[in-house]
């Protein structure tokens, strides 16, 4: 159940069943010639969705706009700097926490938001704050290397191409894109988790096509269904442990 597409009436009543919102993190940056540059949005929005249709939890609309300034040299990239992004997201949990809300669940999609959010907290009574993204849980990585190995990269990946292959269109493979970028060792990947990839002008020479160690044309929209339901799964089973400690009834008393 979307957020946006409830009135404040319907709002108030589930507040008083529930007190659990799950608030799905993206980017718009781009993602290589292959993915959309709202790829990260449109995999958090759409696990963060399918996990309200089955929790019954509040979907709030997704964070779009987020830090992505090594990316700012490719067209189409708009990013804030992670400061803005801190005091936003403060803002959001505090505002909320106003109204009632005691649960706030993040989904995320893209690794330089995880410092914002890993800091976030929320000074109100009884609050409390988790960040998931969707790649954190080990079946799911598990899945990812059973399909793509060390060609999943850390940019423009094959799977999260996959999953914004169900809602949304394929882009065409064409004979440059079909080709693999270059192969980056196991520790070349570790050492950029979490989107180091430094000023936007190097990142665009070391990267050209925006690639970065990931085959995107080994996405499928098959694989995508696998993957998304397996998120799911494993979203529904952590969230529904998060909230189940927040008793309204017990507090009431």
């Amino acid at each position: 159940m979307r957020l946006d597409h409830c009135t404040w009436f319907e709002v108030d009543a589930y507040l008083t069943r529930c007190r659990g919102i799950i608030i799905p993190v993206g980017s718009t940056e781009q993602h290589g010639p292959l993915g959309l540059i709202g790829t990260d949005s449109h995999v958090a929005r759409a696990a963060a969705e399918r996990v309200g249709d089955i929790t019954g939890a509040l979907v709030a609309p997704a964070l779009t706009v987020t830090p992505a300034p090594f990316n700012l040299s490719f067209p189409g990239t708009i990013s804030i700097n992670a400061e803005l992004f801190s005091c936003m997201l403060k803002e959001i949990v505090t505002g909320l926490a106003g109204q009632g809300f005691r649960r706030f669940y993040f989904l995320n999609a893209h690794g330089a938001n995880l410092e914002s959010l890993t800091a976030l907290r929320c000074d109100d009574p009884g609050t409390r704050v988790m960040t998931r993204s969707w790649w954190d849980f080990s079946p799911v990585q598990t899945m990812r290397d059973d399909l793509y190995g060390d060609w999943e990269g850390v940019h423009a990946t094959p799977s999260e191409i996959a999953i914004t292959q169900i809602d949304h269109r394929r882009i065409a493979v064409s004979e440059e894109s079909r080709e693999p970028p270059a192969r980056l060792d196991r520790a070349t990947l570790t050492s950029l988790t979490g989107d180091r990839h430094g000023p936007p002008d190097g990142h665009r020479r070391r990267y050209p096509d925006g690639r970065v160690g990931s085959h995107s044309a080994l996405a499928r929209p098959e694989h995508g269904r696998q993957l998304l339901d397996l998120v799911v799964r494993c979203v529904v089973e952590d969230y529904n442990q998060f909230v189940s400690d927040d008793s309204i009834a017990d507090q009431a008393e």
